[in-house]
């Protein structure tokens, strides 16, 4: 993140954005966090890193230069219509990728398929409950902590969202879609390390559902009560 914040690539305006509050907050905690979660993911394992790393560059493409509409539906209606947008980019590159590492991390055919939905879902749902400071590592860390006993993949997850947690609630920095749907990555495929056919069904119901409701996760997770909010300014 320091190297990226020294260089800033392409000028330090493409690195900034303004948050919901109306704060500027820079983008070099998305991508820094996206590359070491994917090269500590994938000396675990690297059908995991390979994932995760797709993700992060699946994100980054949505972060620089993304229409900002929300949701499977907005981009499929577009598709529709005949225009690529940046949401089905993330859309098909983020489900390749998870396919084919849930094929290499599992051996029967059934299992390869439900990893795959596990490990795409998880990446598009912490990117649906980023919509607030801290949401999305936020979730990362409660959601991985519990895994940690099953996989190291779980530990890799974690450690990136507590890394990029106090400057994220401090409203210094923002993940963006690269830094979510890279730590939701990470984390769909230490579900996937660590679970048999019976788990990954249940994780795939779960995030299916989440993408199915997806505007009423992110609705949820803008709610103020979750506790994840960033301190007071004068």
């Amino acid at each position: 993140m320091a190297v990226l914040r020294a260089k800033a690539p392409g000028g330090r305006e493409r690195w900034e954005r303004t948050n919901y509050a109306g704060r500027t907050v820079e983008l070099y905690a998305g991508p820094a966090s996206a590359l070491a979660v994917a090269l500590a993911a994938g000396r675990v394992r690297p059908a995991a890193g390979f994932a995760v790393a797709v993700a992060g560059l699946c994100g980054a493409y949505d972060d620089l230069a993304g229409d900002h509409r929300r949701g499977f539906r907005a981009h499929l209606a577009a598709l529709r219509d005949g225009e690529v947008t940046s949401g089905a980019v993330k859309l098909v590159g983020i489900s390749a990728a998870g396919l084919v590492a849930g094929a290499l991390m599992k051996e029967r055919v059934v299992d390869k398929a439900l990893a795959g939905v596990v490990i795409a879902g998880a990446a598009h749902f912490v990117n649906l409950v980023d919509v607030r400071p801290g949401r999305a590592a936020g979730a990362v860390v409660a959601l991985g902590v519990p895994g940690m006993v099953r996989s190291e993949l779980a530990a890799v997850a974690v450690g990136a969202g507590v890394a990029v947690l106090p400057d994220d609630l401090a409203e210094r920095v923002m993940i963006g879609d690269a830094g979510a749907h890279a730590l939701g990555a990470a984390l769909g495929t230490a579900v996937v390390a660590g679970s048999g056919r019976v788990g990954l069904l249940v994780h795939a119901v779960a995030v299916v559902a989440a993408a199915v409701r997806g505007d009423h996760v992110s609705r949820f997770s803008s709610d103020g009560r979750w506790g994840l909010v960033a301190p007071a300014r004068r």
